[in-house]
């Protein structure tokens, strides 16, 4: 079942069938075609409308219906979806990630120490075990199995990736499409342990893409939940926020006024791979980053959002050859065309060429002639 479109509530409209009430405006919008417009977006009620035929309200009713549930557990949504691609409108709450502590095991507290203490910051977000659940036990900020069970969830024991991966489908398919009320329950997925830690993070994050909103592991592992998160941080990234960091001066290995300076857009992924070399070079560095609202280097500059104005806007703003000695800036080799541009607009600096690709920037470092 697919949303209510606005030109499809139109046509029962008085506008549309052309009858006494046209455009009465009772419903408080200039026009039929503006009510079914804000309607369409749930911005307006449809009892405002006092010409609604009943069929409309019981489709309207019928199709704004929440096909998933939302449980809250300890802080963590889970569930509320309402497409089955991200393309569609974007996810909502990101699959919670759980781990089981048996306290009858002699290992718990070692291992509660580590789901704990486990973080890692990918992307300029810092991703943790977002629910611990216990097993024998009680412990503070957390929830028990039992429980766990009496919560309006579905649970699939995962013994058999087939079966598990049918279901998946089967329910949310239910619950988009038909808007079956008994299919509407968020679903987690239980790991029971498993000798094969790749295999258990390939069926995870398999299960991340289709479609279960909470994962349960009686493992625990620090490399495969930092693979399984990274995954998961992909796949629940809105496409229509791009990812972008703080446009600034950043400085790696403690540079000075000598040090080699770099320049890249805000876009988060490209700054973190130029980040990530940056810090692995033996010698300092600046980094200049040039707001481009979260674009990519060679979108940006597409979309003049990386031009020679914004950046001498920019250095100026930052006051940054005022802070330095070095008068060479090297920027992205995708930007190669635009070197003299940039240096008529920048009459402090001399521009560099530098790599296409962030990998390769240790070794152009190595061959660089400053």
């Amino acid at each position: 079942m697919t949303e209510l479109s606005g030109l499809q509530i139109f046509k029962y409209l008085p506008a549309a069938k052309k009858t006494e009430n046209t455009n009465c405006k009772q419903c408080g919008s200039p026009t039929c075609m503006a009510y079914a417009l804000k309607l369409a977006k749930h911005q307006t009620d449809i009892e405002k409308c006092p010409y609604i035929p009943d069929e409309l309200k019981k489709i309207y009713i019928e199709n704004s219906k929440q096909p998933q549930k939302t449980v809250e557990i300890q802080g963590v949504k889970i569930g509320g979806e309402n497409v089955l691609y991200r393309h569609e409108k974007t996810f909502i709450n990101k699959t919670a990630i759980a781990v089981v502590i048996d306290m009858s095991k002699a290992d718990w507290k070692e291992k509660l120490t580590r789901v704990q203490n486990f973080e890692i910051t990918r992307v300029n977000e810092h991703l943790k075990i977002d629910l611990i659940i216990t097993k024998n036990g009680t412990l503070t900020d957390t929830i028990s199995y039992e429980d766990l069970k009496k919560l309006p969830l579905t649970e699939i024991v995962d013994e058999d990736f087939k079966k598990t991966s049918e279901k998946l489908v089967k329910i949310r398919h239910k619950a988009i499409l038909e808007k079956d009320e008994n299919y509407s329950a968020p679903v987690y997925v239980y790991f029971s342990h498993s000798d094969d830690l790749n295999k258990l993070c390939a069926k995870a994050g398999y299960y991340i893409c289709k479609y279960a909103n909470m994962l349960v592991f009686e493992d625990f592992d620090e490399n495969m939940m930092a693979a399984i998160m990274s995954l998961r941080q992909n796949i629940f990234t809105d496409p229509q926020k791009p990812l972008q960091v703080e446009s600034k001066i950043y400085e790696f290995n403690n540079p000075d006024e000598n040090s080699l300076i770099f320049m890249t857009t805000n876009f988060a992924l490209t700054f973190f791979a130029v980040a990530n070399e940056l810090e692995s070079l033996p010698v300092p560095s600046y980094l200049i980053v040039i707001p481009a609202e979260g674009m990519s280097v060679l979108t940006a500059w597409s979309a003049e959002k990386f031009t020679a104005k914004i950046v001498a806007n920019t250095l100026r703003k930052l006051d940054f050859a005022s802070k330095v000695k070095n008068r060479k800036i090297i920027i992205p080799g995708l930007l190669a065309h635009m070197k003299e541009e940039l240096e008529e607009e920048i009459n402090d600096f001399e521009i560099v060429v530098g790599t296409i690709d962030a990998f390769a920037i240790g070794e152009f470092v190595k061959k660089l002639d400053l």
